[in-house]
């Protein structure tokens, strides 16, 4: 995988887990406190350590299954 490609996978998964954190935290906010409110610290950053985990992770498995 060259760095072009892991920059956009990078990205991809970082918008997607970013929107996705921010309608969990406001449904949990929203369902137990009352008040819905969106944690925007945590969901920046499981974007930033899922965006950048989750591409490497697919890298050492593909290098893996070429062996």
């Amino acid at each position: 995988m060259n760095a072009k490609k892991f920059l956009i996978e990078m990205t991809i998964t970082a918008s997607v887990t970013f929107v996705v954190a921010a309608i969990v935290t406001y449904l949990y906010s929203y369902f137990v406190h009352g008040i819905g409110i969106v944690n925007w610290e945590t969901a920046f950053d499981m974007a930033i350590i899922l965006g950048i985990i989750l591409p490497l992770s697919q890298i050492r498995s593909d290098k893996s299954s070429l062996k």
